[in-house]
C-alpha cells in the first residue's frame, strides 16, 4: 500500500482510508472486517460521534485487545452533528472528544475534524476548544469536512492550530468539485456551485482532501442503479469494462479515478467486504492515463465538455 504524508503533520498513512460509518455493531464481525483492511495495508481510520450512535467507535475499541499498537494506526473522529442541528460551541466540542476518547478506548485522536460547517459558528469558541484539546494531549491536529474555501478562512484565521484535511463528498457519482474547474463562464444549464474551488483551495494551501462516498455507495462498482440515473449507470458499465482491461477490480479503477488528480485525493472506501476492500486497495498499484481519465469524466457527466 502506498503511504502518503498528510502535509502540515507528521503522519504517514496509507493513501485509502477506511471509513468506520457502517462498521457490524457484533464486535466479532467488526473484527474481521478491520483485520482485512489491516491486511490489506490500510493503516487510518476515520470515525465520527454519531456513527452507529456512538457504537462504532465502541466496537472499534476492542481492536487493541487483538494486539494492534495504537501508534501503528492513525484514528480520525469528526464531531459538530446533532439531531437535527449543527454544534460548535466549546461545550459540545470538547465534552464530544471525551466521548470518542473513551469509546476508542485511547488517550488520544490523531485528527479532529468539524464534521459541517455550523451556521452559528462562532472562531473564537472553536479556537478555544482546539487549544484545550491540543495542550492535553487529547488532539493532535484538526481539521474540518464538507467546508467551502470561505469557511475555512473564517476558522483559520482564529485557530492556532493548522486545518490539515478537509473531507468532501466526492466520486464519479458525485462530481461537483471537479466541475468547478470547466464550468466557469461557459453557461452551462443547472450548474451546481457546491464545492467550487475547494480542490483548488486545498492545493494552494497544503491541506489534505478526503473523499467520501468514493464508491457511490456502490452504484459505481455493482449495485444496481435506477432508471433515473443514466449517467451513473454508464459510468459504471465504464468502470467495469476498464477494470476488466487492467484486470483489477471496480473498486480500484473508482478509487484510481480519484487518486490520479493531482490534489493527493485519498478515497475514504466504506465498504465491509472483505473482498471488495481488497479490491479497492490496488487501486495504489496502477495510474489512470488521461485519455482513461477523461473518458470516465465525460461518461459520468452525461454529456460532454464544454
Amino acid at each position: 500500500m502506498e503511504t502518503v504524508r498528510i502535509p502540515g503533520t507528521g503522519l504517514d498513512v496509507s493513501r485509502l482510508i477506511f471509513g468506520c460509518m457502517r462498521l457490524p455493531r457484533d464486535v466479532g464481525d467488526a473484527r474481521v472486517v478491520l483485520h482485512a483492511a489491516l491486511e490489506a495495508g490500510i493503516d487510518f481510520f476515520d470515525h465520527a460521534d454519531i456513527y452507529g450512535g456512538g457504537q462504532c467507535e465502541t466496537v472499534f475499541g476492542h481492536l487493541w485487545a487483538d494486539g494492534v499498537a495504537r501508534d501503528a494506526v492513525t484514528v480520525q473522529s469528526k464531531c459538530g452533528i446533532r439531531q437535527g442541528r449543527y454544534d460548535f460551541s466549546y461545550e459540545h466540542i470538547t465534552a464530544a472528544v471525551e466521548g470518542s476518547l473513551k469509546r476508542l478506548q485511547t488517550d488520544y485522536l490523531d485528527l479532529l475534524l468539524l464534521h459541517r460547517p455550523d451556521v452559528l459558528m462562532a472562531p473564537e469558541e472553536v479556537a478555544t476548544a482546539f487549544d484545550e484539546l491540543h495542550a492535553a494531549g487529547k488532539v493532535r491536529h484538526f481539521g474540518v469536512s464538507n467546508f467551502t474555501p470561505a469557511q475555512i478562512e473564517l476558522l483559520g484565521q482564529c485557530v492556532n492550530q493548522p486545518l490539515v484535511a478537509n473531507q468532501i463528498q466526492l466520486s464519479l457519482a458525485h462530481l461537483y468539485a471537479m466541475d468547478s474547474y470547466i464550468v466557469t463562464g461557459y453557461g452551462e444549464e443547472k450548474v451546481p456551485t457546491r464545492g467550487e474551488g475547494v480542490l483548488e483551495y486545498a492545493m494552494l494551501n497544503a491541506m489534505s482532501i478526503q473523499a467520501y462516498g468514493p464508491l457511490g455507495a456502490g452504484r459505481l462498482c455493482g449495485t444496481p442503479v435506477g432508471d433515473d440515473q443514466p449517467a451513473v449507470r454508464a459510468v459504471a458499465g465504464k468502470i467495469g469494462e476498464l477494470a476488466a482491461e487492467l484486470g483489477v477490480s471496480p473498486e480500484a479503477v473508482a478509487c484510481a479515478w480519484l487518486m490520479r488528480h493531482p490534489a493527493g485525493i485519498q478515497p475514504i472506501i466504506g465498504t465491509m467486504n472483505p473482498h471488495r476492500i481488497r479490491g479497492a486497495c490496488r487501486a495504489t498499484e496502477f495510474e489512470l492515463t488521461r485519455e482513461q481519465w477523461y473518458a470516465l469524466y465525460v461518461t459520468a457527466r452525461g454529456k460532454a465538455l464544454p
